[in-house]
């Protein structure tokens, strides 16, 4: 008992600035350092590091609510955001290559001084039929 007694007189009540405070939150933030390091390096709990968190923290302020997915959900989650982003430059090519198209069409159609985009499905010339040249009947 008398050793117990001995250690908490040891230790001396220390009160950290609020610009030291700030920097550290600052410095973890940045993850120029962590928790645990902080704790070491001062000699102060966890519990107050976390406290100067939720008051100087411009990002983990008590009251707000983060969620937290399974490694498996996030994982699943980044590959269908990669699936969109290369499917939408799929579309984009595609619509791309429709313009061209287009375009080719349009100048082709100048070119030749018919509107290709009207006149696609007609036949070219009549003289292409076949015929029966049958004269041997009377």
């Amino acid at each position: 008992m008398k050793q117990a007694k001995q250690i908490k007189q040891l230790r001396q009540r220390r009160f950290f600035s609020d610009e030291l405070k700030i920097k550290i939150v600052s410095d973890i933030e940045k993850s120029k350092v962590s928790v645990s390091v902080v704790c070491r390096e001062y000699n102060v709990s966890p519990v107050s590091v976390y406290r100067w968190l939720n008051k100087y923290s411009r990002h983990l302020q008590s009251g707000k609510t983060l969620v937290v997915q399974m490694e498996s959900e996030q994982y699943r989650s980044k590959e269908l955001e990669k699936k969109v982003a290369e499917l939408e430059a799929a579309v984009g090519r595609k619509q791309l290559e429709i313009d061209f198209l287009n375009k080719l069409i349009e100048v082709a159609g100048e070119e030749l001084k018919v509107d290709l985009k009207k006149n696609f499905c007609t036949p070219l010339c009549g003289g292409s039929k076949t015929t029966n040249t049958n004269t041997g009947t009377k």
